[in-house]
């Protein structure tokens, strides 16, 4: 018999991606339950078309809060819980073969890596960055989301294992959107890289480099060390936007919030930046 999986994905504004994220998943979904945050470009409508459960819910000001919110509070009646953002998908081999790869894990296993496929400008971005892994399936009740300004992980209880599935960050907006998207993650991380004590062996490395030539490093690593190049024109932009233009984005929002930090700008319990990050419709966790 194979297991059941409740599939989560957070929506504000996606008809451009809700019906191919729902489409590619129904065939081995349980249950779809979208969290909108009040779309007003019918993405709610599209959804529930598609079958899946809808609710509206207020963004609270952090992705893990969102996500949280919904373990709590919807009815998941799956073995397991998928998290999916709405711009991604899992590609045809992960469909064909995840219900019975789940079906022969022993009960000691209670979270599921696959890898990360990224597609950029209608091009998959082969090279550059290596395999990536990230932890977005685990079993009710044994998982949470981690309390992040950014890269929000899923800390579960129980053995990790690795899907040989891949599913695609595929998003379908413009440029400019992906900017603008990408100005707000950057202040996330600066803030992250002001405050945060708890970053991996590679992140505390990259911390330590100067501003602004690590991203020229960063870039050169991955474009040319890496091999991005072999990615043509696409790679070249995708290498070049988020590997140096938004990583020196980063380090110049990073100077402005110690500059601040020097002017008595955040005081022991980062309240004013608390109060800062608000009016950016951003929560500080309150791990900080």
């Amino acid at each position: 018999m194979n297991p059941t999986i409740s599939v989560v994905i957070l929506t504000y504004n996606e008809r451009l991606h809700i019906r191919r994220c729902i489409a590619r998943v129904r065939p081995i979904a349980t249950g779809i339950f979208v969290v909108d945050c009040h779309s007003t470009d019918g993405t709610q409508a599209i959804a529930r078309e598609l079958g899946a459960t809808v609710v509206e819910h207020d963004w609270p000001g952090l992705y893990a809060v969102q996500f949280n919110w919904a373990l709590d509070n919807l009815p998941l009646s799956g073995d397991w819980v998928l998290r999916l953002d709405a711009d991604e998908y899992l590609d045809e081999n992960a469909l064909r073969d995840l219900p019975r790869f789940l079906a022969e894990q022993p009960d000691e296993v209670g979270g599921v890596t696959l890898r990360l496929g990224r597609i950029f400008l209608g091009r998959e971005m082969r090279h550059g960055l290596g395999t990536i892994r990230l932890l977005r399936l685990f079993r009710h009740g044994r998982g949470r989301c981690e309390g992040k300004l950014m890269d929000e992980h899923l800390a579960v209880s129980g053995r990790i294992v690795d899907f040989a599935g891949t599913f695609f960050d595929h998003n379908l907006n413009d440029l400019s959107w992906w900017t603008r998207k990408h100005d707000g993650y950057a202040l996330r991380e600066a803030v992250d890289l002001l405050l945060a004590n708890d970053a991996t062996t590679k992140k505390q490395f990259y911390r330590r480099l100067p501003l602004f030539w690590r991203a020229a490093v960063y870039f050169a690593y991955r474009y040319i060390l890496r091999l991005g190049f072999l990615d043509g024109r696409e790679g070249f932009l995708w290498h070049f936007l988020q590997g140096w233009w938004y990583r020196t984005l980063v380090d110049a929002k990073l100077l402005e919030l110690r500059r601040l930090h020097c002017g008595g700008w955040v005081d022991e319990t980062h309240s004013a930046l608390r109060d800062y990050l608000a009016t950016k419709g951003i929560s500080l966790p309150a791990a900080f």
